[in-house]
C-alpha cells in the first residue's frame, strides 16, 4: 500500500476508525480527519482557516469547492475552536509553538500516526484518495469531481479502476437538470459578488446569455450604449437595465489607461482568461452555496427558457400576471418566482405595474403613468376609476391602488368617485 502500488484501492475502514479512535487529539487527530472524513490535500490542510469553517451551514468553505462537514469532525473542530481560535487564524497549530504548520510537517504528523496505528506504508494522501472512492460510490463523475476539486478527466484516469464495478453509475445520480438552479440562491450570489469580475461575469451569463469566451474577448467598443446592446461577432444582445447599469459602474471606475476588455483582473488590471474567469466564477457560486451549479448552466438553462416561456404565454392568456401564479404554474417558492420575474422584468420582457406584470406594448409602463393621467386630466376635466384602468390598460383593483397613491402623494385629488387634477381649474371643471 506503499508509494509503488498503481491502483487506487480502498483502505480498511475498521483500521482506520480504530485509529481515529486512539487519536483524539493534537494536530494529528484533525489532520488525519481532514484528510479521511473531507478529502482535503495537505495543503488544503495547512491553509485551512476558521472562516472557511461553516458550522452553520455544516460545510469547509475552500477557495474552489465546499465540502458537507462530518458530523464527528464538527465536534472535534467546535470543540477547538473555542479553545485556541484566539490564538491564530489557521486551524491546524504545532502542539508546541502554537504556529501554522508547513505542508511537509503536516505529512510528518500523519505519517507518524498512521504507524502508530498499524498502518504503515498508508501516505496521507491515500486518505484523500479513499475519501473520493467513497464519493465514486453515492455519487457521479461529475460530483465527485466538484467535491474533490478535480477535473472529471483526472479524476477518471486516476480511480476508474479503483471505483470498478462497486460505483454502479453512482447508483444511477444524474446531474440535476437546469430548471433545477435555485434563482433566489443565485440572487444572493449576485448581490454579494456585486463589484467584482466574477459577478459582472455572472451576470452576463445569467441575463445575456453570453459565452465564456464571449465574455473574455469582451471590450468597451462592443457596448452600444445608445443602442442598449452588446455586438458581438455573430449576433447583437439586448442590454438588460441591471447589466447596463453594472457595465456603466465598471467604465466609470477604469483609468485611461487601462486595458480596454471589460473584465479585467482586480489588482493586475489584465485580461481575464477562460481557467482564470472558470475558477472565478466557480468559486463564487460555492461561495454561495450552489456548488452544483457552474457557469455553462446559467445560460444553457433550457428548463428555464420553457418556463420563461410558460410564464409570457399565461400573461398573454390572461392579460397578466402575477407572482402567485407563476409559483403554481412552474411549482417554485413564491421568492423563486418573484426572481424569475424579475430577472424577465430586467430584460424587458415583462413590465411590472403593483403586483401584476404585463407583456410590453399591452401596457402604459409606471414611469409614465402620472404624465399619462394629467394629459387626460387636463383634457376631459376629471375620470372615473374604470376611465383610468382602461387609459393605462391595466386592472381595476390595480388601478384603484395606483390612484389611491395619487392622491396620498398630492398628485391627485378625489371627489367622491371622481378624480382631478389640484387646483381650482380641475375642480371647476369637475364640478
Amino acid at each position: 500500500m506503499g508509494q509503488e502500488r498503481k491502483k487506487t484501492q480502498r483502505l480498511e475502514e475498521a483500521a482506520l476508525r480504530r485509529l481515529l479512535e486512539r487519536e483524539q487529539t493534537g494536530p494529528e487527530a484533525v489532520v488525519l480527519r481532514l484528510a479521511w472524513l473531507e478529502g482535503l490535500t495537505r495543503e488544503e490542510i495547512a491553509n485551512l482557516t476558521w472562516s472557511q469553517v461553516s458550522f452553520l451551514d455544516g460545510r469547509l468553505e475552500l477557495p474552489d469547492r465546499a465540502v458537507p462537514l462530518d458530523p464527528e469532525l464538527r465536534t472535534m473542530l467546535w470543540r477547538l475552536q473555542e479553545a485556541h481560535s484566539e490564538a491564530s487564524p489557521y486551524v491546524v497549530l504545532s502542539a508546541r509553538s502554537r504556529t501554522p504548520l508547513r505542508p511537509e510537517s503536516i505529512s510528518r504528523l500523519a505519517r507518524q500516526a498512521l504507524d502508530r496505528g498499524g498502518l504503515a506504508g498508508v501516505r496521507l494522501l491515500d486518505l484523500r484518495y479513499d475519501w473520493i472512492l467513497r464519493q465514486l460510490e453515492t455519487q457521479d463523475w461529475p460530483e465527485a469531481a466538484r467535491l474533490s476539486g478535480m477535473e472529471v478527466a483526472s479524476l477518471q484516469i486516476r480511480f476508474s479502476a479503483g471505483a470498478g464495478a462497486e460505483r454502479k453509475s453512482a447508483g444511477g445520480r444524474r446531474e440535476p437538470p437546469a430548471d433545477q438552479i435555485d434563482e433566489f440562491k443565485l440572487w444572493k450570489v449576485l448581490q454579494a459578488e456585486r463589484g467584482t469580475p466574477a459577478g459582472l461575469a455572472l451576470w452576463l451569463a445569467w441575463q445575456l446569455g453570453l459565452q465564456a469566451r464571449e465574455m473574455t474577448a469582451l471590450i468597451w467598443d462592443q457596448i452600444d450604449w445608445e443602442g442598449d446592446r452588446v455586438r458581438l461577432p455573430d449576433r447583437e444582445v439586448v442590454l438588460s437595465s441591471t447589466v447596463r447599469r453594472l457595465l456603466e459602474e465598471e467604465r466609470r471606475s477604469r483609468a485611461p489607461s487601462d486595458d480596454p476588455h471589460v473584465l479585467l483582473t482586480e489588482r493586475s488590471r489584465r485580461p481575464i482568461d477562460l481557467p482564470r474567469l472558470s475558477r472565478m466564477t466557480r468559486a463564487a457560486l460555492i461561495r454561495g452555496g450552489m456548488e452544483r451549479t457552474a457557469l455553462r448552466d446559467l445560460r444553457r438553462n433550457e428548463g428555464r427558457d420553457s418556463g420563461d416561456a410558460l410564464i409570457l404565454q399565461q400573461a398573454l392568456n390572461a392579460g397578466a400576471v402575477s407572482r402567485g401564479e407563476v409559483s403554481r404554474l412552474l411549482g417554485l417558492s413564491k421568492t423563486a418566482a418573484y426572481h424569475r420575474l424579475r430577472r424577465l422584468t430586467e430584460r424587458k420582457r415583462l413590465v411590472r405595474v403593483g403586483g401584476k406584470y404585463y407583456l410590453p406594448g399591452t401596457v402604459v409602463p409606471p414611469e409614465r403613468h402620472l404624465e399619462t393621467v394629467r394629459a387626460y386630466l387636463e383634457r376631459e376635466g376629471f375620470a372615473y376609476r374604470q376611465d383610468v384602468a382602461a387609459l393605462l390598460h391595466i386592472q381595476p383593483k390595480q388601478c384603484g391602488l395606483l390612484l389611491r397613491h395619487m392622491v396620498e402623494a398630492g398628485q391627485l385629488l378625489q371627489r367622491g368617485q371622481r378624480y382631478v387634477l389640484p387646483g381650482l381649474a380641475g375642480e371647476r371643471k369637475a364640478e
